[in-house]
């Protein structure tokens, strides 16, 4: 019955460290989610400075000046797409290892119940065999 019952006290431990690493996972999604939006709105924000800067042009120079802005609009578009699919591919990661947790949790919470029964039924055997001993 010791032996059972530090099993199940190991059990309930590796049950706990994978529930804090679970909701680490899940701060760590909510913070990447965070980033992808304001990511999304920068590059929102690109796209409309990029527009009000070409209704200005006025002159041979602001077309220079336009040029480049565009230019350097592309490539932070680029580098944004970039990230947003860097983020939103750790996302989808970070979210199937949730889901193997959870699913070794729940894996684990069976053992444990299990183990509880089988606990509860040996205990209630040893009270039978006592009762019957004296």
């Amino acid at each position: 019955m010791s032996k059972c019952k530090n099993d199940l006290s190991e059990k309930e431990k590796e049950r706990l460290l994978i529930r804090r690493a679970s909701g680490a996972k899940a701060s760590q999604l909510a913070h990447m989610e965070k980033m992808l939006q304001e990511t999304k709105g920068l590059l929102e924000k690109k796209n409309e400075t990029e527009v009000e800067t070409e209704s200005q042009s006025c002159g041979d120079t602001m077309v220079s000046d336009l040029e480049q802005k565009v230019q350097r609009s592309k490539r932070d578009r680029r580098n944004s797409l970039h990230r947003t699919q860097l983020l939103e591919s750790q996302m989808k990661t970070v979210r199937g290892e949730l889901v193997g947790t959870l699913d070794h949790l729940q894996e684990l919470r069976n053992i444990l119940r299990r183990s509880q029964q089988r606990s509860e039924e040996r205990e209630a055997a040893m009270q039978r065999l006592a009762a019957g001993l004296r």
